[in-house]
């Protein structure tokens, strides 16, 4: 297909853009609207002066002129919905939609995107222009410097970095009061002031795959030393040394990708260039903003990077098309800089109508025009930013040194550039071999290792029992069979983990019970075939130790070992940097247990008309929680919330109620043989777990009007409208552990809990004599 593209836009950006596609063999025919004094550069490039310029107007022209593509060069456009028009006369555009626009054109909605997806960025708040007395009060408050930021667009400038505390409270109200940045600022984002080197990453998108390109930094100021005004730019460079294989990595796997993948999610799938700036803090890269449109200037520099052989419009076409993954984006090694020239008094006030000469320019240099206009055989100044002069070379001082003497062949009165655009760049260049890594560096700290061992040491002690003295810092636990007083036993294991209870863990701040659910859902499966737990083991992964975190984590386990009469032998804390977000872990747990070869579980003489004995639950233990937080979405309900059923405490606090252990209370019911079979009611709920422990001929009738549906599950019931069927599969709805005991002996296993501390038990139901599980009485819980 020959692609006859229309450009929106007529600055440096656009010239440069139309510069590499008019290269293609699949372009017949560029039309730059209006396009600038240097956009024209080759027989099938033209300016076009669409009358009254409105997004219908221009749409009309399109169809009329035979457009198959669109490529908007400004943000503005993207941001008013100009994808819309050209879509809805079926052509396609290379640029975001208005919704997904808003992740530049409303700092708010992006960064409450970027929590909704647990991407890295600085510490925020969003206040309307009705709330400056709480702003003023957030920033005297809040600890720590601060940045502020109109939400909406403001060409570039609706951004203060006060120095104190007294001059944030003069930017909130110039921008909240006194309305600088006019509507843009209707919301102010407050954010922590973040400290490193800035870049920019470029990335192309068609909605699923994410391509980046390599860093650039640019020069925001006027002056050099980076002094003065800010600008909408001076200058660029790529690649950004500081941006290394393993900081771009972590870009893209911590937020290109999450951000991509999340905008598909959330219905408003992003098409186009997506521009992020990021600050490469102390703890990774944060972001700083996103841009949904080409950067200028660090465009003039990034297109002299791309090889000869990678077509721009073939890319474009593949993003437009959905299908980014089937071309190829490769660039070349060496360095691109761009310079900016403009006119004195830029940014404020400035004389347009200049006459501009460029004289011959040496190789791998090209002018880029930005405010430039012809007139007759002349081009004159009409802009601020009038030039960018950028230039390719295997090294960035050889990149340079070209690009400035391409800037003494461009001349108009009043012309002002930099003379330090990659100062950065070069002094990271001249810098001195870093001295040699060390494992800290590397995110790894044996130090708290070491020290959280030393934490947990005492109380892994108090988790010794038989055949086990619970001491650690071997290469492994060991376990003494014959002490513990076994003559003929069988092993059983367990492993498992907490599932998604974790994230609600980690999100509360609660850690001191997670720990004993871990150890729950391991020995509670041990118990259900007879077997008393003998030891167990943790694994602890985090991206970063907190010593504090894990010992919390650790007091929990070693809570539910002494619950479960086991002891705590060993286990692993994995710190990996870079595989978990950061404040995030994981647990998984694993035990083992013994039983005496002629008491293993279950026995084989289960009958129909058996009875089931159901032991309560104290809350929804550790099953389930994925469908919990779906609730807590849809009503927005927050887990520093009061708890509904319980004023007492949170609903945090309330959901994460830990497992029961059902070691101590069941075993001697077991051992006296007057329980055939147990199931312990995890994730499936009655439905899936129940029928595991009874042979494939036999089923079961549940009756759920026997107890009393707990408050925890009338609410979710209630909030997330979930219908009984669908509680009953997925909930162990206040019943953790369900006995199978023969109808004679109801009586021995009822007095045998008792005296082992079990007091509270059901009779929930029977075995009958044909396979499944049959629910009854669920319309009670509607009541």
């Amino acid at each position: 297909m020959a692609l006859r593209i229309l450009v929106l836009g007529g600055g440096g950006r656009e010239h440069a853009l139309v510069w590499k596609l008019h290269q293609s063999s699949l372009v017949d025919r560029i039309f730059v609207c209006p396009g600038n004094g240097g956009t024209e550069l080759s027989p099938k490039v033209s300016n076009v002066n669409v009358p009254d310029p409105t997004f219908h107007n221009l749409s009309k022209w399109a169809v009329a002129n035979d457009i198959n593509l669109v490529i908007p060069g400004p943000e503005q456009p993207l941001v008013d919905g100009v994808e819309s028009y050209f879509r809805k006369v079926g052509i396609p555009v290379f640029g975001p939609t208005a919704l997904a626009a808003r992740m530049e054109g409303s700092k708010a909605f992006s960064k409450a995107f970027m929590t909704r997806h647990s991407i890295p960025t600085a510490a925020f708040r969003v206040f309307t222009s009705s709330q400056v007395g709480q702003a003023i009060e957030y920033v005297r408050t809040c600890g720590h410097k601060v940045v502020l930021k109109a939400s909406g667009l403001a060409s570039g400038k609706g951004v203060l970095i006060p120095e104190t505390t007294e001059e944030a409270i003069a930017g909130l109200e110039e921008i909240m009061v006194a309305r600088a940045f006019g509507a843009a600022g209707d919301e102010v984002v407050v954010e922590e002031l973040l400290v490193g080197s800035e870049i920019s990453v470029l990335a192309f998108s068609d909605g699923y795959t994410i391509v980046p390109l390599p860093a650039a930094q640019d020069h925001k100021r006027i002056g050099e030393g980076d002094t003065g005004l800010n600008t909408g730019g001076m200058g660029a460079y790529a690649p950004a040394p500081v941006a290394t294989p393993a900081i771009m990595d972590r870009i893209m796997r911590e937020t290109l990708k999450p951000t991509i993948d999340g905008m598909r999610r959330e219905g408003h799938p992003f098409v186009g260039l997506l521009f992020t700036g990021f600050m490469l803090t102390g703890s990774g890269p944060k972001v700083l903003e996103y841009n949904v449109r080409f950067g200028d200037p660090e465009t003039q520099a990034l297109v002299l990077l791309l090889s000869e052989d990678t077509d721009l419009a073939a890319i474009i076409l593949a993003c437009v098309e959905h299908r980014l993954d089937s071309v190829a984006i490769t660039t070349r090694p060496g360095s691109a800089v761009s310079v900016v020239l403009a006119s004195s008094g830029y940014p404020g006030s400035f004389e347009k109508g200049r006459t501009i000469t460029v004289g011959e320019v040496p190789p791998d240099v090209v002018v880029f025009h930005a405010g430039t206009v012809k007139v007759g055989d002349l081009v004159q100044t009409s802009g601020g930013r009038v030039i960018a002069v950028s230039a390719y070379a295997p090294s960035l001082q050889e990149a340079l040194d070209l690009a400035y003497e391409g800037v003494g062949q461009v001349n108009f009165d009043g012309k002002v550039y930099r003379r330090d655009i990659a100062h950065r760049g070069l002094k990271a260049a001249a810098a001195p071999a870093a001295p040699g890594l060390t494992y800290a560096q590397a995110g790894v700290s044996v130090d708290a290792g070491n020290a959280l061992v030393e934490v947990i040491k005492p109380y892994l002690r108090s988790t010794r029992r038989p055949g086990a003295d619970a001491e650690i810092g071997g290469f492994g636990g060991v376990f003494d069979l014959k002490a513990a007083g076994y003559t003929d036993p069988l092993l059983v294991s367990g492993t498992d983990g907490v599932g998604t209870k974790l994230r609600i863990a980690v999100d509360a701040g609660v850690h001191d019970t997670v720990g004993i659910d871990l150890v729950a859902m391991s020995v509670n499966d041990l118990v259900v075939q007879g077997a008393e737990p003998l030891y167990f083991l943790d694994y602890y992964g985090c991206g970063r130790l907190d010593v504090a975190i894990a010992a919390e984590v650790v007091k929990g386990i070693v809570t539910g070992c002494q619950q479960a009469g086991c002891a705590l032998v060993g286990g692993e804390t994995a710190e990996m940097p870079g595989m978990y977000q950061p404040g995030d872990y994981d647990l998984a747990g694993f035990a083992v247990g013994a039983v005496e070869r002629a008491q293993l579980l279950p026995r084989d003489d289960i009958a129909p008309g058996d009875v089931l004995l159901g032991l309560p639950s104290t809350g929804l233990h550790s099953n389930g929680f994925s469908l919990v937080r779906a609730v807590l979405a849809r009503t927005s309900t927050a887990y520093t919330a009061p708890c509904p059923w319980d004023a007492s405490t949170t609903l945090g606090r309330a959901l994460l109620a830990p497992t029961a252990i059902y070691a101590r209370g069941v075993l001697p019911a077991a051992r006296a043989g007057s329980i055939k079979a147990m199931a312990h009611i995890t994730g499936g709920g009655f439905v899936d777990n129940v029928p595991r422990a009874l042979p494939r001929s036999l089923g079961a009738r549940i009756d759920v009007g026997r107890w009393s549906l707990p408050p925890v599950f009338r609410w979710l019931m209630r909030a997330g409208a979930i219908a009984p069927s669908e509680m009953v599969r997925t909930f162990n709805c206040g019943i953790g552990m369900v006995l199978v005991v023969a109808r004679d002996k109801v009586g021995d296993a009822m007095g045998a809990l008792a005296d082992a501390g079990q007091k509270e038990v059901y009779t929930v139901g029977e075995v009958v004599a044909s396979p499944g599980i049959k629910i009854l009485n669920t319309d009670l819980w509607k009541e």
